[in-house]
C-alpha cells in the first residue's frame, strides 16, 4: 500500500505517544522514521515500530530521556543516552555538539547507552544544516552479533554504520555518505522477509557459513519469538576485508572511546539494541576559505559526474543523490509499505490499546 508522508507521520506519532512518549519526543521520532522511509532507507523507517513496542514492554527502551553529560573537557563532550529513544537523544546531543563547535571550531562528541539511533545520516544532516562537517562511527551492543568477519563463517559484529557529511553550496547539494559496514542492514533482510523476496547473491550466509539467498536465515534475529525459526545465519561485510576493518573501528571508536563497550561476549546480550556513537564535528571555516572550499566541492563533484556512465540510463551519483531522488519520488507518490509490515505496525498499536479503526482513520489522506 502507498501512504503519504503526513498521515503516516500522524499514525506513528500517535502510536509513540500511546507508548509513553511526550508530544515533542513522539514528533521527533516520527519525523525521523518517516524521513528514513522517504529517503529510501525502509530498513530504518516505520517498520521499526513493532520492535520498539516490544522493547518498551520489556523496559529496554525508556521514553522521555535526555542525554546526560558525563564528561565535558574542552572540546570533548561525552553523553549517556539513558536507554532513551536514540532518535530523540541523538538529536539533543548533536544540538549541543553543534553549539560547542561554533564556539571552538572542533568537537569530539560521544554518545553511549542509547536505544536505536535510526538512520545515522539524520545526524549528518543536522551538522550540514549548520554549515559544519561531521563524521559518525556507531556500534551496537546488547544484541546478538549479525555480521560475519571477513573469512569467518558466523556472526561476530553488528551492522556498525558510518556517516560522513559535507555541506553543499548554492549550486551543489550536500554530500552525505550513510552506510552500514555490512553489505545490507538487518532491516533490509526484514523487508525482504516480509515481502517474501529472495536476497541478491553475496548478502547473507547460512548457519554453516554457506552462501544463501534466503532472508529466513536472519529470521531468528528479527522475530526471536517465532518458534519455527531456522538456525541463525549472518550478514556479510561490505567490501570483504575493508568493510570488516571499518566495522572493527566502529567498535573501537563508537564502543570503546564512548565508554559504552564493544560487542565482545563478556558483555551482556539481552536481545535489545544499544547504540554507541563517536562523532567529530568540524567548522570548515576554521581551516580554509569558505568560497574556495565551495568551489572545490562543486568542481570535484562535477569532475566525478562527468565520467561517461557505463549504462547511459544510470549516470554517476554522489553520496546523497539516491536519498534526494527517493525523497522527491516518495513525497509525490507516497511511501510503499508491504502488507506484512503494515500488519505488524497495526498489531503493535493494538497491543498499546489503539483500535485498528482509530489507526486507519489516522493514516487516511
Amino acid at each position: 500500500m502507498l501512504i503519504k508522508a503526513e498521515p503516516l507521520n500522524n499514525l506513528v506519532s500517535t502510536l509513540l505517544k500511546k507508548g509513553g512518549s511526550c508530544i515533542e519526543e513522539a514528533q521527533v521520532v516520527a519525523d525521523h522514521l518517516v524521513r528514513s522511509n522517504l529517503a529510501g532507507h525502509d530498513s530504518h523507517g516505520v517498520g521499526m515500530l513493532p520492535l520498539y513496542v516490544r522493547m518498551l514492554k520489556e523496559n529496554f527502551l525508556r521514553p522521555n530521556q535526555k542525554p546526560e553529560l558525563v564528561n565535558a573537557d574542552g572540546s570533548i563532550l561525552m553523553f549517556d543516552g539513558q536507554r532513551g529513544y536514540g532518535q530523540a537523544v541523538g538529536k539533543m546531543a548533536m544540538v549541543q555538539a553543534i553549539e560547542k563547535c561554533h564556539e571552538s571550531g572542533l568537537v569530539l562528541m560521544t554518545l553511549r547507552n542509547t536505544h536505536h539511533l535510526g538512520r545515522i545520516g539524520t545526524y549528518g544532516e543536522q551538522s550540514i544544516a549548520s554549515g559544519l562537517v561531521s563524521l559518525h562511527f556507531v556500534n551496537v551492543t546488547d544484541h546478538p552479533p549479525l555480521v560475519a568477519p571477513f573469512r569467518g563463517s558466523d556472526a561476530r559484529f553488528a551492522t556498525n554504520p558510518i556517516c560522513l557529511a559535507m555541506p553543499g553550496t548554492k549550486k551543489q547539494p550536500p554530500i552525505l555518505l550513510d552506510m552500514a559496514t555490512s553489505r545490507i542492514a538487518l532491516g533490509k533482510a526484514r523487508v525482504a522477509l516480509n515481502k517474501n523476496e529472495a536476497l541478491k547473491d553475496g548478502l547473507v550466509i547460512d548457519h554453516k557459513g554457506k552462501p544463501s539467498n534466503d532472508p529466513e536465515v536472519m529470521a531468528g534475529y528479527l522475530f526471536p519469538e517465532r518458534p519455527d525459526n531456522p538456525p541463525l545465519g549472518a550478514l556479510t561485510p561490505l567490501g570483504e576485508y575493508k568493510g570488516f576493518g571499518l566495522a572493527l573501528f566502529c567498535e573501537l571508536l563508537g564502543g570503546l572511546l564512548s565508554g559504552g563497550g564493544t560487542i565482545q561476549p563478556e558483555h551482556q546480550r539481552q536481545n535489545s539494541i544499544i547504540n554507541n556513537m563517536f562523532t567529530l564535528v568540524i567548522d570548515p571555516a576554521r581551516l580554509v576559505d569558505v568560497p574556495w572550499m565551495q568551489h572545490e566541492v562543486e568542481a570535484i563533484v562535477a569532475h566525478a559526474k562527468a565520467s561517461p556512465p557505463t549504462n547511459p540510463e544510470e549516470p554517476v551519483m554522489i553520496p546523497g543523490d539516491p536519498e534526494r531522488n527517493s525523497i522527491k519520488e516518495r513525497q509525490f507518490q507516497g511511501i510503499l509499505i508491504d502488507d506484512a509490515t503494515w500488519e505488524q505496525i497495526l498489531d503493535a498499536g493494538e497491543s498499546l490499546g489503539l483500535s485498528r479503526e482509530e489507526m486507519l482513520n489516522l493514516e487516511k489522506i
